[in-house]
């Protein structure tokens, strides 16, 4: 994701938990600055590589007002890190709202919420931002197996990815492929990753991910996050929520 820090700045300032790995990332990875003349008159000429399909450089009103970014942001954050977002987005304006409802939408995803942001005008801020928390908490609660293989695989490799899952590379190619469908305990691991990779996609490009994962953490009382899982492993165990919690600790410190 790319984001104006200025933007990322008025961000932070509503107080968001989830925007604060923006500035956290900032704080670990090299910046550049575009010479684009609409952007620097907007005072929005610093950008940063976060991750995906999101690639914010400028801003339109109302998702100015620093809480409606807040949680615009977090909703195309979290839909991006499922492959929810199949096509580039560079401003945080109504047009971003619509990719995030057609991604949604393919995937069977909140369709009361969507029907709702349909109604909803713009212009009204304060009931869009609390309709977009909404929208994140369903997509917490969505996994989306279908696109979230092909994340993790990207990112992660295969190799890694069947370790993290407890499962053999040949099942997971049938996953993949379609030919077989994700049980749900699977597909629940499978969400709870695609997180985690998100929350560490704000610090690491992906060879810094998978790294991650394999080295051993003081806070695991020296277990890498790999062996932090455990076998048969569910979101809710103690070892995984460890892992979870260890990775969102990126957003507001330095790389761990």
């Amino acid at each position: 994701m790319l984001i104006s820090s200025t933007v990322a700045r008025d961000i932070a300032g509503s107080g968001s938990r989830f925007v604060s790995v923006l500035m956290a990332a900032r704080q670990r990875m090299i910046y550049r600055r575009k010479a684009r003349p609409q952007l620097a008159e907007a005072g929005l000429s610093d950008s940063i590589w976060i991750m995906g399909n999101l690639n914010i450089h400028s801003v339109r009103s109302p998702f100015d007002e620093p809480k409606l970014a807040s949680a615009a942001i977090a909703a195309l954050s979290r839909a991006d890190a499922m492959g929810l977002l199949s096509r580039q987005i560079t401003c945080l304006d109504d047009a971003a709202m619509q990719k995030l409802q057609t991604g949604m939408a393919e995937a069977g995803i909140g369709h009361t919420f969507l029907a709702e942001l349909n109604r909803l005008p713009c212009s009204d801020s304060s009931q869009l931002s609390v309709l977009l928390e909404k929208i994140s908490e369903a997509l917490d609660q969505s996994p989306a197996p279908e696109h979230e293989w092909r994340i993790l695989q990207d990112v992660l490799g295969l190799d890694l990815l069947t370790r993290l899952l407890g499962i053999s590379q040949s099942s997971a190619r049938r996953y993949l492929s379609g030919s077989r469908s994700t049980p749900d305990t699977l597909a629940s691991r499978l969400h709870f990753l695609t997180f985690v990779v998100g929350d560490l996609s704000g610090a690491y490009y992906d060879i810094g991910v998978r790294r991650w994962f394999e080295r051993r953490r003081e806070r695991l009382e020296g277990s890498t996050p790999a062996q932090a899982l455990g076998e048969h492993w569910s979101p809710d165990d103690d070892g995984p929520l460890r892992v979870r919690n260890l990775a969102r600790a990126l957003r507001t410190s330095p790389a761990m």
